[in-house]
């Protein structure tokens, strides 16, 4: 397997779930179905917020592992997940991260292992993509053509981490076990992700499946 592979068996074998991701009722269950652009924002910040924590401690335990590659593409991906909450907060006029954190990153933050850690960033970054992608479409729906080409731009991002994280398991894994290791780190993190989302539709009485 190489690292195109590798991103190819985390989509296909996630298809489903990424798709509903994708969908418009993904902004809805992590609004609690409040879709206004303030309570869009606000649920974009917290995950931004949230995202940078956990990717600073990884790199800080990769740093303290003497694992300096790891360390620096950890920490490149906490920058970027600062500057995104920097630049989200800023769209609202006051915002104080939330105390309860999504629970893809209360599991990433249970993640052992280098190459377990950068699967499970794979696999977050994919369900990442499928946000920005619906938040992009709610700005231009809103006719807020800035907050959408804002959320296109953190999208752009998402692109880096993947390279950066697809880059560093191809350097790493030198057999299929290591690969199916991060592969099911990867399935883990999309599957925390759609599990919460079925969760809050389902509590707020909605269906989480499409409706043909």
């Amino acid at each position: 397997m190489d690292a195109d592979e590798f991103v190819d068996a985390v989509q296909d074998r996630n298809k489903t779930e990424l798709s509903r991701l994708g969908s418009s009722k993904s902004l809805y269950a992590d609004t609690d179905g409040e879709m206004e652009p303030e309570a869009v924002l606000r649920a974009a910040a917290d995950a931004e917020h949230a995202a940078a924590e956990t990717f600073a401690a990884w790199a800080e335990a990769a740093a303290a592992a003497g694992d300096e590659a790891a360390a620096e593409a950890f920490e490149a991906c906490a920058a970027e997940e600062r500057d995104h909450y920097e630049q989200v907060a800023a769209e609202l006029d006051d915002h104080e991260p939330g105390t309860a954190v999504p629970a893809i990153q209360a599991h990433l933050r249970d993640v052992e292992g280098t190459t377990e850690r950068l699967g499970a960033l794979v696999g977050r970054t994919l369900v990442a993509e499928k946000s920005k992608e619906q938040t992009t479409g709610f700005f231009v729906g809103q006719a807020k053509p800035g907050l959408a080409s804002l959320f296109r731009g953190l999208g752009g991002d998402l692109d880096e981490q993947l390279s950066r994280a697809t880059a560093l398991l191809a350097d790493r894994c030198e057999s299929e076990e290591a690969w199916e290791r991060a592969l099911a780190a990867a399935d883990a993190a999309v599957g925390v992700a759609y599990e919460e989302y079925t969760e809050r539709l389902e509590s707020m009485g909605v269906n989480p499946k499409p409706v043909c």
